[in-house]
């Protein structure tokens, strides 16, 4: 059975052997189809989304934004996946994640779960949920809140708690719905905002894929023509090509000269 690939991305992608890429907006009408098209008119088994908003810094901002990308991509899913698909998602795990979860199960009959894999930072909110048997665009009405685990209070963290799935009993009905938390890996390791000493024989590996066209190639251009002027100017002080007596318009028309000649170096 051929396996079919399809990444989209509203930025420019490194091309990958074996994946079609599309550059469009997961919200769109459009790009679904054009998905749907690749795959000659069939559906997804699996949909992964690895999106997320400019992080702001204020976790609960972050986390709300997330979530409303959560729900585009599962608008997304309804026009691609399959019933019974798989759907992985990035969430900004927070006290509220809980409600996205519940919301979520309403859409698959599978399992429902959030997991923080060991290449995830240790200080980052970040984690992924990974929800099986897609129903289609039709909801689920069977469900309601589990009570609390055992030993925990109702201001418990809700991810940190397990809800017993074949225990659904009638509870407040402004308790939301507790899921299950997988931490993935030993979490212990080393931490990615903190400075750690190399050993001697450290080998620096360079990226797989350096960015296509970041926005800040520009600002490093730039900042490199600058480096560069500098030097020039400061070799030609060295050996006395410019001297205090030197005047305003004679310095200018040589930095002048030493931008013109640099952007020709660039060229």
């Amino acid at each position: 059975m051929k396996v079919k690939i399809v990444a989209v991305d509203l930025q420019a992608m490194a091309p990958i052997p074996g994946v079609i890429q599309i550059q469009g907006d997961i919200t769109s009408q459009d790009t679904a189809q054009q998905i749907i098209k690749h795959f000659d008119g069939k559906l997804a088994q699996l949909v992964v989304c690895d999106g997320a908003p400019d992080v702001t810094g204020l976790h609960d901002l972050d986390e709300y934004v997330q979530s409303h990308l959560i729900l585009a991509a599962v608008t997304i899913c309804s026009r691609v996946l399959e019933l019974g698909g798989t759907f992985v998602a990035k969430v900004f795990r927070g006290r509220d994640s809980g409600l996205l979860g519940s919301q979520l199960r309403c859409l698959f009959s599978g399992e429902v779960s959030f997991a923080k894999p060991r290449a995830s930072r240790n200080s980052s909110l970040e984690s992924f949920v990974i929800c099986r048997g897609f129903m289609g665009p039709r909801l689920r009405t069977d469900l309601k809140p589990s009570t609390p685990c055992e030993n925990h209070s109702s201001n418990d963290n809700l991810l940190l708690l397990w809800y017993d799935k074949d225990n659904f009993e009638d509870v407040n009905s402004s308790q939301q719905a507790l899921l299950p938390f997988i931490a993935c890996g030993d979490l212990r390791g080393f931490d990615p905002d903190v400075t750690y000493t190399l050993a001697p024989d450290h080998i620096v590996k360079p990226p797989v894929q350096v960015p296509v066209d970041p926005a800040y190639s520009e600002v490093c251009r730039f900042s490199r023509l600058n480096q560069s002027n500098t030097s020039k100017f400061q070799s030609l002080e060295k050996n006395n090509e410019i001297d205090d007596n030197d005047d305003i318009s004679r310095f200018t028309e040589l930095m002048e000269k030493l931008s013109f000649d640099s952007r020709e170096d660039n060229l």
